[in-house]
């Protein structure tokens, strides 16, 4: 007996938004914090530098707007940092994974298993002094629809990448 083909049409579409997503963990802000730091002061370094050995008599008239101007960009962006975290989430599901950031742009990425190749976690060197993992998840085609979920516990990313493990294999 022959199957037939069925396509049935889609009455209610299923509302992710619904979804309970996990937040990344707290110490992650604390890692964020470290790095944007270490570029703040490679950047003012720099422009110190600038300020000494490159800087003519007639620009260092405007040597204290250049510095109010420099650290009141990097406020805006650490505030941006701040304000943004919250909104860092995950939720793992029976068939798929997502991850949603963003406070001006959200961006909501959701990886069926079927999709995925492989998986990895990895610890950048900062990250790990707070026991935290990045889990990333391949998938099959083009490398812009990878997931990379960053501020996970190293216990959360290694049983996140079990379960998926388990997925796909079966």
């Amino acid at each position: 007996m022959e199957k037939q083909f069925q396509n049935d049409i889609v009455l209610e579409l299923p509302d992710i938004t619904k979804i309970e997503f996990n937040r990344i963990d707290k110490s992650y802000l604390k890692v964020i914090s470290i790095n944007f730091f270490l570029v703040l002061v490679s950047l003012l370094v720099g422009l110190i530098v600038l300020h000494q050995f490159l800087f003519t008599e007639e620009f260092n008239e405007f040597v204290m707007y250049i510095y109010s101007v420099f650290f009141l960009c990097f406020g805006c962006v650490f505030g941006f940092i701040l304000f943004s975290f919250p909104l860092r989430k995950y939720a793992l599901r029976d068939k798929d994974i997502s991850y949603k950031r963003g406070l001006l742009i959200k961006k909501l990425t959701t990886v069926p298993f079927t999709r995925i190749q492989h998986v990895e976690i990895d610890e950048k060197p900062i990250s790990r002094l707070f026991g935290l993992s990045s889990l990333s998840v391949y998938t099959a085609g083009d490398s812009s629809d990878d997931l990379e979920i960053k501020g996970l516990t190293k216990e959360t990313a290694l049983q996140i990448k079990e379960f998926i493990s388990t997925k796909i294999d079966a």
